[in-house]
């Protein structure tokens, strides 16, 4: 595996990287996090991956031995509106997503400590990351086992309902 920066032309992968990861959660009846509608076919969230290849942000691709897109981290030194603000400067994980069919290969693990290494690199002492905490907090332990720490929780009001954050931290 090979870990490069992303650009426009990797919006289709990435794209494809979540809908697969849609469907996976789906599958599982896990649709609190990202609903069970493909990510490719609602324009507001092709427009939201597609922006994360604008200046404000780090697109990081793992690929395989062929080339093909597995995994996708999204960095940028702004949180998502919803996050609680950091009194210190921060790198931010805004997306992280790999291809389900390749669980447990280590995919996430080398995105992240390819995030850890850009927190060292800009020379910020603080890498953070929110995730769905709603049905049995299985993604809070996945970062947790990544090397995380659980800091703060929050709530994001939607028409389905009541979306649980939470906030997790690296300090370097």
């Amino acid at each position: 595996m090979k870990i490069r920066n992303g650009g426009p032309a990797d919006v289709p992968d990435i794209l494809s990287l979540l809908d697969g990861a849609v469907s996976w959660l789906a599958a599982g009846e896990r649709t609190g996090q990202w609903g069970d509608r493909p990510f490719s076919t609602d324009q507001a969230r092709v427009d939201q991956v597609a922006s994360y290849t604008g200046e404000s942000f780090l697109v990081r691709i793992a690929v395989d031995d062929e080339g093909r897109t597995i995994g996708c981290c999204v960095l940028a030194e702004q949180r998502g509106k919803f996050v609680p603000v950091s009194e210190e400067p921060e790198l931010f994980v805004r997306l992280l997503v790999t291809d389900r069919s390749l669980k447990g290969s280590g995919i996430g693990a080398a995105l992240i400590a390819d995030a850890v290494e850009e927190t060292r690199r800009r020379g910020l002492g603080l890498l953070r990351v929110d995730c769905y905490a709603g049905d049995d907090r299985k993604l809070v332990g996945q970062y947790r086992a990544l090397g995380f720490t659980e800091t703060a929780g929050f709530e994001v009001e939607q028409p389905t309902g009541v979306w649980l954050g939470q906030v997790l931290e690296i300090r370097l």
